[in-house]
């Protein structure tokens, strides 16, 4: 992995990458789902003409990579279709973070059961459906469409991270 230290000719420290991924699997166990105060993870994809689009999604980090779901008709579904660049962003205790890389769909029922089921322990009840390749729960953002909506993992291949408290300071960037 190469680091770099944004903050250095500030004096500021260098970040570990551990640190900023303890922090992104704590974003599962928020206190109430249905807060307006939850996390909430921001997914930029590209339109056809090259445009960014930005939207919110249920996401996750789990096993080193960050985890999202939506439906089939969605237009971020059609944009990673096409192309499959894309960038996550979230907010944690400590960091503003934002990691890129290339979206795949999650085909395997075991990898699909395994996501469906942190979801399910963070609040939303999802569970895999009958095919075990897209998940069901009894909601979801009326926009997605009916079920099943369909799980996509994000491994990065860049990441960077700015800290957003005193005990958190400075600013990198990861290439993996």
């Amino acid at each position: 992995m190469e680091t770099m230290n944004h903050g250095e000719a500030d004096g500021l420290p260098a970040i570990e990458w551990s640190q900023v991924t303890t922090q992104l699997v704590e974003l599962l166990t928020h206190d109430d789902p249905h807060s307006p105060n939850r996390p909430t993870f921001w997914l930029t994809t590209l339109n056809a003409d090259g445009s960014p689009h930005v939207t919110s999604v249920g996401a996750l980090w789990h096993a080193g990579s960050c985890w999202f779901q939506t439906g089939e008709r969605t237009r971020k579904a059609r944009n990673i279709a096409r192309d499959p660049r894309c960038a996550i962003s979230a907010a944690t205790r400590g960091f503003d973070v934002t990691v890129s890389g290339e979206a795949r769909r999650a085909t395997d029922p075991m990898i699909v059961a395994e996501i469906a089921a942190l979801w399910a322990t963070s609040g939303w009840p999802a569970q895999p459906d009958d095919s075990g390749t897209g998940i069901t729960a009894p909601f979801n953002a009326p926009a997605l469409g009916p079920s099943p909506w369909f799980v996509y993992e994000v491994t990065p291949r860049t990441a960077t991270a700015v800290g957003t408290a005193e005990q958190t300071p400075g600013s990198m960037r990861w290439r993996f």
